[in-house]
């Protein structure tokens, strides 16, 4: 039986774009040179583009064409109070983590923070920034704060590779549970300093408070994600 050659169009783009030959970003040759490169109508070539965008693989633009809006999603456990370098080994990941600030500061310098942790403006809070890097691309902005009075020196060495390994294994915390949200927020002008320009200039942005078995909230955690590059899965069952 012979197939349909918008099919055969569609899969031959779509594999482009899987093998990355295609990258998030670029723009697919236009219509025009489509029908020259494959020998076939304007409209079977538009068939095959319409089912790519159907898949969530192209975005037609008026004015430049389609483009490749395809990226490789991570499923980052949300519900888990997992480490970074754990979530890496998990699945597999070739992620490459970059410290950007690593110093003390006054909570009064970070209000937000201060009434998230309800602490008082005197106490002194360890302020870390680290970015995740895949294929020369940073995906994941990371900024942590931890007080001091817990957790009382942090070195680059430690944030590079897993905080939670020092915490738990050298200083002998236990470290039991936390609360966690999820915001879609436009990019501000530190996301495009990070992120650069982006399709959809938009983070999932994840906060979180982690707390001691004790019940005290020693850390205040904010992970901000491409948006097209996050992924929410949870199970749920209807009781």
């Amino acid at each position: 039986m012979k197939r349909n050659k918008f099919l055969m169009i569609y899969e031959d783009l779509k594999n482009n774009i899987l093998s990355q030959d295609l990258n998030y970003g670029d723009q697919l040759p236009s219509e025009h040179d489509l029908v020259a490169t494959y020998n076939a109508s304007r409209e079977t070539v538009r068939k095959a583009l319409n089912l790519l965008e159907r898949d969530g693989m192209i975005q037609k633009m008026r004015g430049k064409g389609s483009i490749v809006i395809f990226q490789e999603i991570t499923e980052f456990p949300f519900t888990d109070l997992i480490s970074f370098k754990e979530i890496k080994e998990r699945l597999g990941l070739n992620y490459q983590t970059e410290v950007i600030v690593n110093e003390v500061v006054k909570a009064r310098e970070y209000p937000n923070v201060q009434r998230e942790l309800k602490i008082a403006e005197r106490e002194e809070l360890i302020h870390i920034q680290r970015t995740r890097r895949i294929n020369n691309q940073v995906k994941i902005f990371d900024e942590d704060f931890f007080l001091k009075t817990v957790v009382d020196d942090i070195s680059d060495d430690i944030a590079k590779d897993s905080i939670y390994a020092y915490l738990e294994k050298d200083l002998n915390l236990n470290i039991s549970y936390s609360s966690k949200s999820i915001t879609f927020e436009p990019f501000s002008s530190i996301e495009y300093k990070i992120f650069g320009n982006q399709l959809t200039p938009y983070t999932a942005t994840v906060r979180s408070h982690v707390y001691l078995k004790d019940t005290t909230c020693f850390q205040y955690n904010i992970s901000k994600h491409i948006a097209t590059d996050f992924k929410f899965k949870e199970f749920s069952r209807r009781r």
